[in-house]
């Protein structure tokens, strides 16, 4: 039986196993690669902090309304469809599963899941109002 997430080192290997995969990924592994040139050693404070305060309540995040900027300015780059988000949250429950069991392991992938769904919803809002 694996422990639950308890503390920022937890979220942090968390977030190092999930990148793994996510760049290794034939699906979207190309957008965090070529597209975002995504550089997990810049990024792993920033995420970790992120998932910190939607987790535990630290605050530590600040750039809240900045998370959906970087996607919309990706979404011009390379249209981010359903099947993108699917892939990213089945390699995150995959990923916490693998290592964490637990309240917060489930309140995690709740988090995760509630994210992707609200910014394909956003970004297809987005598509509707670009349409004249």
């Amino acid at each position: 039986m694996n422990e639950d997430i308890k503390t920022r080192e937890d979220i942090e290997k968390l977030m190092k196993s999930f990148y793994e995969h996510v760049l290794n990924d034939m699906i979207i592994g190309f957008i965090f690669n070529d597209v975002a040139e995504f550089e997990l050693d810049s990024h792993l404070p920033v995420i970790t902090d992120f998932w910190e305060s939607v987790l535990f309540g630290s605050g530590k995040y600040g750039g809240r309304n900045r998370v959906m900027d970087v996607h919309l300015e990706l979404n011009k780059k390379v249209r981010l469809k359903r099947g993108h988000f699917t892939r990213w949250l089945f390699l995150f429950n995959k990923s916490v599963d693998g290592m964490y069991e637990g309240l917060y392991a489930e309140n995690i992938k709740q988090k995760a899941s509630g994210i992707a769904n609200a910014m394909q919803k956003r970004l297809q809002l987005v598509e509707c109002s670009n349409v004249t």
